[in-house]
């Protein structure tokens, strides 16, 4: 018997979020940042994720140091406004910020910019978010079946350019950078295993600094998950 809900049930309509790959060589291993979700959870409980969420209003009004590169924004505007592509990365950057501690930006040249909200924290660390290390790797949306929907973007970046330490919001349990071949024996969801089964040659491209090609999108349509490129 099948453990999906009435499918016929009108499904929730998709919210746009983000998430960040962070990788990094430790004696030679591949290894990513992940985290644990808490139990408690309506959406993937227990499973081990990237640190991510949903994009913010604020996300819209952020002031960044750099700018995508080129190829990141064109890939992303085939599915995004020049302003929410711009919008989807800063949301990676600073769920990232909250939920691990770790900070992709640059130095505050002068004041920090006046600001409330989910972004004060960020800017009086004293750095601005950097778009330009930035790779877009893959977009998801969420089975229609599921109790939270959403359309994600997954970026990633080089973990080594990463400022400050671990110590996020206690969101994500377990935060390590673990290495890829033991992270495939872990509870995760289905996008975050199929990334991790083609992560080399996710970031291949931003490691050799090669143009881009199509970017795997993955999604769920007439009872069953479609793997494309957009």
């Amino acid at each position: 018997m099948s453990d999906k809900p009435n499918e016929r049930k009108r499904a929730l309509r998709p919210r746009d979020a983000a998430t960040l790959v962070l990788t990094r060589r430790l004696r030679g291993k591949l290894c990513v940042l992940m985290g644990q979700r808490h139990s408690g959870h309506v959406f993937m409980p227990d499973r081990y994720v990237f640190p991510g969420g949903r994009v913010d209003r604020a996300d819209h009004y952020a002031r960044p140091a750099t700018q995508l590169r080129d190829v990141v924004a064109r890939h992303l505007q085939k599915s995004a406004s020049p302003g929410k592509a711009q919008a989807l990365a800063l949301a990676a950057i600073r769920e990232t910020f909250e939920e691990t501690g770790l900070i992709l930006g640059k130095p505050l040249n002068g004041a920090s910019p006046r600001t409330s909200g989910p972004w004060r924290a960020f800017y009086d660390a004293g750095y601005a978010p950097a778009l330009d290390g930035l790779d877009y790797i893959c977009r998801a949306i969420t089975p229609p079946y599921r109790p939270r929907r959403f359309n994600a973007r997954f970026f990633a970046a080089d973990g080594e350019r990463m400022e400050g330490r671990i110590d996020g919001s206690g969101e994500l349990l377990h935060l390590d950078w673990i290495p890829v071949k033991k992270a495939m024996d872990l509870p995760l969801p289905n996008i975050t295993k199929y990334v991790l089964e083609n992560l080399e040659a996710l970031t291949a491209v931003r490691e050799s600094g090669k143009r881009r090609g199509k970017v795997p999108f993955y999604r769920y349509e007439y009872g069953k998950h479609v793997m494309s490129h957009e």
